[in-house]
């Protein structure tokens, strides 16, 4: 009897306890998580392939591919220099459990080179994709949380690779870095005559023009 009425009114107390506001247990969400690609400020890429390994070892092939987020603001300043536009469109992983590593193959367009490398995936980054659609804002309590987790992998020359996730408010947080090598094959592993995707454009020639390539500082 007395261990009855310890948990009854272990209950009681349960039941008074005030909800948690943070908690996205009712929002919307994807059953998928989104990967994408984004570049420094006038350092255009192609991406020709990706592929990512779940914490299951499940492998998924073609993940997303093309052109990557970026900008050429051309405000005169030396703007290139670490990350300033980490965003842009994303491809859901369907099926996919949480990222194990990711593989990249590139075309740096303004060197050129073109570069591959698989990016292992820290635990603490796969945390906070979790965290990001079950979490709301601290911020904006009242708005539902993210739909989807989503990754982002920031390509450099130099063959640098940064990996940002985006937290519960949206905000690209930097979780992890690679190099990558240069793909000895070339440009579509030498299926294209050597060709890449498209030729340096006009306002990024200006810059590297007047600024270079600032090689180390991402």
């Amino acid at each position: 009897m007395k261990t009855l009425v310890i948990l009854l009114g272990a209950l009681i107390m349960a039941g008074c306890q005030p909800a948690d506001p943070l908690s996205a247990k009712n929002d919307p969400k994807s059953d998928s998580w989104e990967l994408a690609f984004t570049e420094p400020y006038y350092m255009k890429v192609w991406v020709e392939d990706s592929a990512v390994e779940d914490i299951n070892g499940k492998l998924f092939r073609r993940t997303g591919g093309g052109t990557a987020a970026g900008g050429e603001p051309e405000n005169g300043k030396e703007s290139a220099r670490g990350w300033h536009a980490v965003g842009g469109a994303s491809k859901a992983v369907i099926g996919a459990d949480l990222p194990k590593r990711i593989y990249v193959r590139w075309q740096s367009i303004v060197e050129p080179q073109t570069y591959k490398v698989w990016v292992d995936v820290p635990e603490d980054a796969r945390q906070l994709m979790v965290k990001s659609v079950n979490q709301r804002c601290p911020e904006t309590p009242e708005e539902q949380a993210v739909y989807s987790a989503s990754i982002y992998l920031g390509l450099a020359p130099g063959g640098v690779v940064q990996i940002f996730v985006r937290d519960s408010c949206h905000r690209p947080i930097k979780v992890g870095k690679a190099q990558a090598e240069i793909e000895p094959l070339g440009p579509s592993q030498g299926k294209n005559q050597g060709r890449y995707a498209y030729p340096v454009s006009e306002k990024s020639k200006r810059y590297i023009e007047k600024f270079g390539i600032p090689y180390g500082s991402w």
